[in-house]
Parts: C-alpha cells; structure tokens; sequence
C-alpha cells in the first residue's frame, strides 16, 4: 500500500462518523489527492485569527489549540482538538478571516486543503459532502456538551469534568496546568488547588507536566460535587 493509499484508507475510518456513512475508497483518495500533508512543529502555527481563511485542515496526529487574542483580555485558549479533527473549516466556507488562531500543541501532521479544490470537490461528490456535515456537527456537539458540563459549576468540578473528557486509553492527560486555567478560564492557583483536592481523593496521580487519572468513579463524583 502506497502512502497515499494509507492516507486514503486513515481519512475513510477517521473523518466523521464512519457509522453513519462508510466513505467509498474513490471518495477517500480523491479527498487525500486534493489536499497536501504539512508538518507543524510545537509552537507553530497552521493559521492566525484575523488571517484570510484560504485553506482547512484536518488533523492527521498531534494536538492542534484554538486560541484567540484581545487587546483587552489577552489569549484565551477555547479548545483543544486531536486526531481527526477539522479545523478552520467553518470561517473558510463562510469566506470570512479565520476567527481563533491554530497553533500546535504537539508535534501536528496535517491535511492541507485549499478552499477552492475542496469546495469544488464537496459539489461532485455528495456522500463525502454528507460525511463532512457529520464530522463539523459532531464537532460542534461535543463542543456544546462542554458548555453545558461547565455551566455553573465550581472550579473543581470543572477541572474533573474536563480531566475525564481529555485522558486517554491509558487515563494520561496531554494538558499542562497552564493548559488547564486557560481552557477553564480560571486562575492557575485555582486549578492547581483543584488537581490537589483531586490528588488528595486518589482519583489522579501528578508529577513533572503530567496528570494520570486512578479512580475514574472518584473524578465522575469529584464532577457532581
């Protein structure tokens, strides 16, 4: 299998819901041939607020953060997003300037894709066209649950809650404490308390940039309060 037959083949299981609408191999080739892989090491950016949105992304491997900046309130981080991810997709289909910045967590590989060569290729093709609508409303879902999980919630039922919405199969959390007050909004002292009222439970373990979860059914609780 050629490379671009493995990207193929990743775009058919990853991009949106497989479930819903199995992607047809043509399809999946012609969505990896109309787009380039970029690499992003940590710290760069795949594109900036404010910039002309002339391009989206999907997310390969790695960790992309949505931040905007204000002259008033500084950077403020809204969201992390991970493998299989769309991004920047929606400011380019409503042809205005991107609306966060897209800067990489990790180390990103990334699918390129030029608004004008996607928009023509969505037009011909209407199972993929489906499949993206899926992926950008599954997106926009997962995004509202948070939302609402953190509605009226104290600081550290909110780190619990988003501990449990960020660990991996192996319960690690790919998040710095910084990382944490910036997607919370709150202080870093704040979080910092709440990962040790959580560490003082038994429900995580901390150490050197690292937070591992031990007892799942003591973080959902930790969420509840």
């Amino acid at each position: 299998m050629t490379t671009i037959d493995q990207h193929a083949a990743w775009l058919a299981k990853n991009v949106g819901r497989t479930d819903y609408l199995p992607l047809r191999p043509d399809d999946a080739v012609a969505l990896s041939d109309a787009g380039v892989l970029v690499d992003k090491h940590k710290g760069t950016h795949l594109f900036r607020q404010g910039a002309d949105s002339t391009a989206c992304y999907i997310v390969r491997s790695g960790e992309v953060e949505l931040y905007r900046s204000d002259a008033a309130a500084g950077r403020t981080v809204v969201g992390r997003l991970g493998p299989g991810s769309v991004v920047g997709d929606i400011a380019m289909f409503q042809d205005r300037p991107y609306l966060s910045s897209a800067r990489a967590a990790t180390r990103v590989t990334a699918l390129e894709l030029p608004k004008d060569d996607l928009i023509a290729l969505l037009l011909a093709r209407p199972v993929l066209a489906m499949r993206w609508m899926v992926n950008g409303l599954s997106q926009l879902e997962s995004t509202q649950q948070r939302l609402i999980r953190l509605m009226n919630r104290s600081v550290p039922q909110q780190v619990a809650g988003i501990l449990l919405d960020e660990r991996d199969a192996y319960g690690e959390i790919a998040l710095s404490q910084a990382a944490l007050a910036e997607l919370l909004g709150a202080s870093r002292q704040s979080v910092n308390e709440a990962l040790g009222e959580l560490k003082s439970s038994g429900a995580i373990e901390t150490g050197y940039r690292r937070i591992v979860v031990t007892d799942e059914e003591a973080l959902r609780a930790a969420c509840i309060g």
